[in-house]
C-alpha cells in the first residue's frame, strides 16, 4: 500500500476495533457474529468503511485510493456497497489470494497462538470456510466474470506471494 499510495482498510480490523470501542452500540453484536464465523450485517461494515474512508480523505484529500481487505464477503455486502458507494468509489480490481483450506487453517491456528483473536480456533475457522464457500466465493466468481479478479497463489512463501502482488500492482497501478 505504501509503494502505490493506497490506504489499507481491513473490514475485519475495523469490526474488531469497533467491538472493543467503549460505548459502541455494535460491540456485542459484532463479537457474536465473529465468534460464529458469520458475516456481520452490511450496514455496520459499510458504515465503518465509509467513516474510515471519509476520515482518511478529510485528513489528506490526495489519499483517495483504498485497498479494502475482506470486503465484500457476500451478496448483501455487495448490494450494500453498490447502494452506498455507487458513483463515489470505483472497484478497479479484486485481489484474490487463493489457498488450500488446510493451509489456511494451519496458518490461522499458528497466528492464534499470539493474536488474541476469538476466531483463531479450528471450530470458528471451519465455520468461516463454510461461510466462504456459500457466500464469498460466488462474489469472487461474479467479479471474475466481470474481468476484475487478479488471482494470487497464496500457498507459496510470503516472498513469492508478495512478488506476484507487486507484479499485479505494477500493471494495475
Amino acid at each position: 500500500v505504501q509503494k502505490y499510495g493506497y490506504t489499507h482498510l481491513s473490514a475485519g480490523d475495523l469490526l474488531r476495533d469497533e467491538r472493543k470501542r467503549p460505548g459502541s452500540q455494535y460491540g456485542e453484536l459484532i463479537e457474536n457474529y465473529i465468534k460464529e464465523g458469520e458475516i456481520v450485517p452490511v450496514e455496520i461494515t459499510i458504515s465503518l468503511l465509509k467513516r474510515a474512508m471519509d476520515q482518511t480523505m478529510a485528513a489528506n484529500s490526495q489519499k483517495n485510493k483504498f485497498l479494502i481487505d475482506g470486503f465484500p464477503r457476500n451478496e448483501d455486502n455487495l448490494q450494500g456497497w453498490t447502494k452506498t458507494m455507487d458513483g463515489k468509489a470505483d472497484v478497479s480490481f479484486v485481489l484474490f489470494f487463493d489457498c488450500d483450506n488446510e493451509i489456511c487453517i494451519g496458518r490461522c491456528l499458528e497466528r492464534g497462538k499470539s493474536s488474541g483473536r476469538s476466531d483463531d480456533n479450528r471450530e470458528s475457522l471451519e465455520k468461516r470456510i463454510h461461510t466462504y464457500l456459500q457466500s464469498t466465493k460466488p462474489i469472487i466468481d461474479l467479479y471474475e466474470r466481470m474481468g476484475k479478479v487478479r488471482k494470487v497463489d497464496a500457498s507459496k512463501s510470503v516472498d513469492e506471494v508478495f512478488e506476484k502482488v507487486v507484479q499485479i500492482f505494477d500493471k494495475e497501478g
